[in-house]
């Protein structure tokens, strides 16, 4: 080719057309990975407690699945694990956050109580604001009658006008902060309570990619040793485990779970109303409506 013209060449090639594609076809064959990507179901969610390492997979035989430290930073003590035994030893992890069934059964009562009480406050103290908020702009009409009838000055009508509208402002936007849509702690907290009762129970019946999911809602991070694993929970699981632990479900340490009272019942709900409180990821949010309600999982979600 030349100058944009292709000539007929009258040199006699140098090698054949069958060679000249054989080692295109090698060429290409350089720009793929001579080795498979494997998505392993626990890859990246460990970390190895003797240096720090990540735990990495690998498959042997092209069968079973292996877990072991990377080794990043020299020979580590950490020994290999099958992916049936990982599986059941993380699968503890969350029978350390179950919650009993008659404690979710009184907590999602409580809630249910306290989102009704909140309803009726929001109700009292809308119909409060708006009665505030009439009772303002008549004494402005008012005044503006008397105003034109002489029996108020200039001055006075312009400094009262003033502070009137300043607090007409005032209410407008407090009625304007209540009816926006503010997530429901008392929904949030119950899916989480919920959830946690039922999150070993969905464990034992995944495929081990499914399992994983599972404990990535529950779990920050975790590490391992030989023997023990040291997990670090999202912060509404962690408040779970230690309520776990201690069997204290009401926040006082001399209730030990006798039926609740009233009295206890609110403290019970002021502790776990916290819980929802802490920030609580959207993914995770979403991961939970799945796992609790699968046949729901291709609807539209409404974001909490």
């Amino acid at each position: 080719m030349w100058d944009g013209k292709t000539y007929q060449g009258k040199h006699a090639p140098l090698i054949t057309n069958d060679l000249f594609q054989a080692v295109q076809d090698v060429f290409r064959g350089h720009n793929h990975s001579k080795y498979r990507k494997h998505d392993f179901a626990f890859g990246g969610l460990l970390r190895c407690a003797y240096d720090d390492c990540r735990v990495t997979a690998e498959r042997k035989k092209d069968r079973y699945v292996y877990y072991r430290c990377t080794g990043h930073r020299g020979k580590c003590d950490l020994p290999r694990f099958r992916e049936a035994d990982l599986a059941l030893r993380l699968g503890q992890l969350l029978q350390d956050i179950y919650v009993p069934d008659n404690v979710l059964q009184s907590l999602q009562s409580a809630f249910k109580e306290d989102h009704c009480r909140t309803e009726t406050w929001r109700r009292q103290e809308r119909e409060r604001l708006q009665r505030r908020l009439a009772g303002v702009r008549s004494r402005m009409d008012q005044a503006y009658l008397d105003k034109l009838e002489g029996k108020i000055s200039e001055e006075f009508w312009q400094r009262k006008t003033t502070e009137w509208q300043q607090e007409e402002q005032q209410i407008l936007l407090a009625l304007q902060g209540m009816e926006q849509v503010s997530p429901d702690r008392a929904l949030t907290a119950s899916r989480i309570l919920e959830l946690a009762n039922k999150a070993h129970s969905l464990y034992v019946t995944q495929k081990p990619s499914e399992q994983a999911k599972l404990l990535k809602i529950a779990l920050l991070n975790c590490s391992i040793d030989a023997v023990t694993l040291y997990p670090t929970y999202r912060k509404p699981f962690e408040l779970i485990f230690r309520a776990a632990k201690t069997k204290d479900w009401s926040g006082r340490e001399d209730l030990n779970l006798r039926p609740p009272g009233p009295e206890l019942r609110q403290n019970t709900l002021s502790c776990w109303l916290a819980c929802s409180s802490l920030r609580v990821e959207s993914t995770v949010l979403h991961g939970i409506r799945q796992l609790l309600f699968p046949s729901c999982s291709q609807l539209r979600e409404v974001r909490p």
